[in-house]
């Protein structure tokens, strides 16, 4: 019986050995054929989980695990013996017979655990080989002799070196002559019934076995599982160390500049075209509504979820300012990772470049970064759709584009805007509708699920899950706190959340100490996951956990997605392109296409032209026009204020010193200040007419709203020197006290200089009466036209004052009581009825002409009074002392109008150019001030064509590039 259950057992392995060899073969068979051998693990696993026709050639946990035991592989069925027939033999206790089935039965476990160990080893083997990772892309760093190992070592040769299963069942002995030999040895052994005692010996071992199995099973199991873990995290940190050599060995390569790695330049400066290329459709489709469909990765999540904490540990620097509970991110930040020799970060406006390995440089950069952020969000708002881009570079970092996005609140506190949360939510629709965006979904591990608001908004947007990568933070917290931990792994796979997703991941973000090192941080995680129950118990698999497989697996979704949409979006935009150069064509034919950039510099350089032009105007048109704008401005003050009153007087000494004093009086507190202001409007008059007058045919009506805005801004900003006015009046005075006329021509200018004065002063009069009387008679016939009863009051009351100048010529400037007394009952006598006042009034203009008349007809005498002047009108009654002061008024004005005409041409005028040009430069960098001042559809066809083109001409660079990468 012994010998019969010995060539079962030993039949039963050559057949478990046949099986799992034919399972070899298949699972090799299997894996030889799928198209992601060539892939990442990580890539492999999202891959997997995506495709559910591929799950299952993946093996489970438990499965894998039994794969490395020996014959615990084979299912253990309770052995079911005949009935034995032999009749009672009486028990012997012969030692040597027992030794030597004990010793047998030893050899069987031994080549039995040969057999299964061989096949474990080759499918270990076999499952190692294909959990390496595809490096060919870092083929560019690694020495070319690493790559060539394999055509000295052949794996595939040592793989069929290793033993079959037929191999090992032939190393077996003979169990049927093992079995006959035993057979006999114990039946000459034994001096009972045979039968009898192996039915005794064989029960024994049966339940002895039974029970040493249950035993050795489990352990086994959980030995395996221990032993698959630290496999794995033996693997990962290999894996961390030829990282960490690869760092050191791209950063000198990629410090060298010879000929010979032409490659692998155009290999790191590919992200960098890829990203100028989404920052050029930025500026052309600030919506990303319709034209810009290229991938990015849109980080979102709630606020505080830890969004910035992942993004920091991808780019492996601490570049984000931090505030406890309180909303950081106020913009969008694009952060583009690339690869160089040094970890540094610079802005895409900026030349400055920050030093991530020092902490003062990663202060600074926080602190711009903070800035910008509060620069961007216009007053009243809290958020700002516009953009921050950020380069950072560094030896291992994974090439691809990120966008932090402000995190999703529930509730708007106090200090923010009351549209600060539709504000978040329109800015993250904006960026995850694009289709080819790459969404990464950050949750809070720490807070319970139901309190997720972005899980709602990213199942809106990407409903199948096909580009999205859902990322479980703060896992420590999370374990320690949960009560269930199967309830992460309901988060983890999407359970709990009505969204689906094309990976899931699990990552630690520190202990919560802002002041934590990125290498610290990396530390905690990898000790955190090594002894998680989490991966122990089977929840996560290794390829789920740490931010460095993050990184991997969205690096390689970024790039696959771009390789799918770039030429399609290069086509689209070369479409684009067409239509807008078929429209110029058909509207402005005979016209350059001048983008609003370029426009801005051609109207720059017809404002400069147009500002010098007025160091060319002739001194004698400067001090033509102040001499005549000087005088408009105070000849009222001359003639109502200094002239009339010295008139007035009774002699000549009298006049001569009214007017001395009133001089003295303006020149002192009005004179100066007036000339200054008269020089300042002429020369903005002049800027005007330069400015605004057209220039024939080669005017451009383009130009007027941008010349009118330099125009006032610049006249806004020039202040006049304040020197000049005291300058001005030790010359106005001096000029002022002057009296000696030293030729008759002099003399005859002064007279017309008087005549025009009072000339223009008398028709001002006339005027005035004329609208006070109405109408005279020729213009009532002529014209229908009536005079109102007010003026009918003061045509009689102007007839009756004249009558009264009639009868005394030199009648003073003012009305005795006794006369207005009179001239109103003469009025009332015929039926009118006046007012004092009315009288007055009436008389100050009636008595102003009669006053101007006379002294016109005093000019008259006085053109021949030269001789008289210059006896000091001894011995003559002609006296005109008026005419001297009209000679010294005009004398001031000449000497003032050449004064400030010096100072025009020698100081303000550059001044004013000066203004102009800071103007300009201001307005240069205005990108909102250009937009509003040069506007029309031409501005904008020309300005979208030439986006058009940069765009299209960085997608055909890039689409090269990416073609010859691979």
């Amino acid at each position: 019986m012994v010998c019969a259950g010995g060539m079962w057992r030993a039949r039963r392995a050559a057949v478990a050995c046949e099986v799992c060899q034919s399972l070899v073969k298949h699972s090799s068979g299997v894996q030889r054929n799928l198209p992601l051998q060539k892939l990442h693990l990580v890539s492999r696993s999202i891959y997997r989980s995506h495709h559910p026709a591929l799950k299952l050639q993946r093996p489970q946990l438990r499965t894998s695990l039994q794969q490395f035991s020996s014959l615990t592989s084979l299912s253990l069925h309770k052995l079911k013996l005949s009935p034995v027939k032999y009749g009672y033999q009486p028990r012997r206790n012969f030692w040597p017979a027992r030794l030597a089935a004990r010793l047998l039965k030893l050899r069987y476990i031994i080549l039995g655990s040969a057999v299964g160990g061989g096949y474990t080893a080759k499918k270990t083997f076999d499952e190692w080989k294909d959990m390496i990772p595809d490096l060919s892309d870092y083929k560019w760093i690694v020495p070319d002799f690493i790559w060539e190992i394999d055509e000295y070592i052949d794996l595939e040769k040592i793989r069929k070196a290793l033993p079959t299963s037929e191999d090992l069942a032939s190393l077996a002995p003979d169990l049927d002559k093992i079995t006959e030999s035993l057979s006999l040895l114990k039946d000459f052994f034994t001096s009972g019934s045979p039968g009898e005692t192996a039915f005794r010996a064989k029960d024994h071992g049966s339940e002895s076995d039974k029970h040493y199995r249950k035993v050795s099973d489990k352990e086994k199991i959980d030995q395996l599982q221990e032993e698959l873990l630290h496999t794995q995290l033996k693997y990962q940190r290999i894996l961390e160390r030829l990282e960490k050599e690869n760092k050191e060995l791209r950063k000198l390569v990629l410090q060298k500049d010879d000929k010979g790695i032409h490659h692998r330049k155009l290999k790191k400066s590919l992200i960098d075209m890829y990203s100028e290329v989404l920052d050029v459709l930025s500026d052309y489709d600030a919506s990303y509504n319709t034209q810009d469909h290229l991938p990015r990765v849109v980080v979102v999540g709630d606020q505080s979820a830890g969004k910035t904490s992942v993004l920091e540990m991808i780019a492996q620097a601490r570049i984000f300012p931090r505030g406890s509970g309180e909303m950081m991110t106020r913009s969008p930040v694009k952060v583009t990772l690339s690869e160089g020799p040094h970890h540094v970060a610079l802005f895409k406006d900026s030349s400055r470049e920050f030093d991530l390995t020092k902490e003062e440089d990663l202060a600074a950069l926080r602190h711009e970064i903070e800035l910008r952020m509060r620069k961007n969000v216009k007053e009243g708002c809290t958020v700002s759709p516009e953009t921050i881009s950020l380069n950072v570079k560094g030896p291992g970092l994974q090439r691809m584009v990120l966008v932090d996005l402000p995190g999703v609140i529930n509730t708007v506190t106090s200090g923010m805007a009351p549209d600060t949360k539709e504000t978040i939510f329109s800015i993250s629709k904006a960026y995850m509708q694009n289709p080819n965006a790459i969404i990464l979904c950050i949750q809070d591990g720490s807070v319970d699920a139901e309190r997720s608001i972005v899980t709602d908004l990213v199942s809106q947007m990407d409903p199948h899950g096909r580009r999205t990568i859902f990322v479980l933070t703060k896992v420590d917290l999370a374990e320690k706190n949960v009560a269930s931990p199967s309830r992460i792994q309901q988060i983890i796979e999407g359970k709990l959340f009505p969204m689906k997703a094309l990976g899931y991941f699990a990552v630690v973000t520190g202990k919560g100490n802002s002041s934590e090192s990125i290498e610290a941080i990396r530390e905690y995680e990898e000790e955190f996951f090594q002894n998680s129950k989490l991966l122990k118990t089977s929840m996560l698999k290794a390829h789920q956990v740490t931010t460095r497989n993050l990184s991997l697996a969205v690096s390689d979704c970024f790039w696959k997605m771009v390789r799918e949409s770039v030429e399609q979006q290069a086509d689209s935009f070369k479409a684009t392109r067409f239509n807008l150069e078929t429209e110029w064509k058909n509207n402005y034919p005979r016209l350059r296409e001048l983008d609003r950039n370029e426009l801005f510099e051609k109207a720059k350089n017809e404002i400069l032209d147009e500002v010098i032009s007025l160091s060319q105007v002739t001194p004698k048109h400067w001090e033509e026009i102040l001499q005549q704008s000087l005088w408009e401005r105070v000849s009222t003050h001359v003639i109502e204020n200094i002239y009339l009153p010295a008139a007035q007087t009774m002699n000549s000494g009298t006049f001569n010193t009214t007017v001395d004093i009133k001089l003295k009086q303006w020149t002192d507190k009005q004179l100066p200040n007036k000339a200054v202001e008269v020089a300042w409007e002429t020369l903005q008059e002049e800027f005007s007419r330069f400015m605004t007058e057209p220039k024939g045919k080669e005017h451009d009506d383009i130009f007027d709203k941008l010349k009118e805005a330099v125009k006032e801004e610049s006249i806004k900003r020039h202040k006049w020197n304040d020197f000049a006015e005291d300058s001005l009046r030790v010359i106005q005075h001096n000029a002022l006290e002057d009296r000696s006329i030293s030729d008759k021509q002099q003399w005859d200018a002064a007279i017309y200089f008087m005549e025009e004065a009072l000339q223009a002063r008398l028709k001002d009069t006339e005027n005035a009466i004329e609208n006070m009387i109405g109408p005279d008679w020729k213009k009532r016939w002529m014209y229908w036209k009536n005079r109102t009863q007010e003026q009918c009051v003061h045509n009689e009351t102007k007839n009756e004052l004249e009558k009264m100048l009639k009868c005394n010529e030199e009648h003073p400037a003012y009305l005795a009581s006794d006369e207005i007394t009179t001239v109103r009952k003469n009025l009332e006598s015929r039926g009118v009825e006046v007012d004092p006042s009315l009288i007055k009034d009436t008389w100050h203009q009636v008595y102003r002409r009669h006053f101007l008349k006379t002294a016109l007809n005093h000019c008259n005498l006085c053109r021949r009074g030269f001789y008289y002047y210059q006896r000091h009108f001894i011995d003559s009654e002609l006296e005109c002392n008026d005419v001297v002061l009209f000679w010294r008024i005009q004398r001031m004005l000449a000497i003032t109008a050449n004064t400030l005409r010096q100072q025009l041409t020698n100081t303000e005028v550059r001044r004013l150019e000066k203004n102009v040009k800071e103007v300009l430069e201001d307005f240069a960098e205005d990108g909102e001030k250009k937009v509003k001042l040069l506007t029309g559809k031409r501005v904008q066809l020309a300005e979208d064509l030439k986006k058009v083109r940069e765009i299209q001409e960085k997608l055909d660079a890039f689409i090269e590039a990416l073609h010859q990468e691979k």
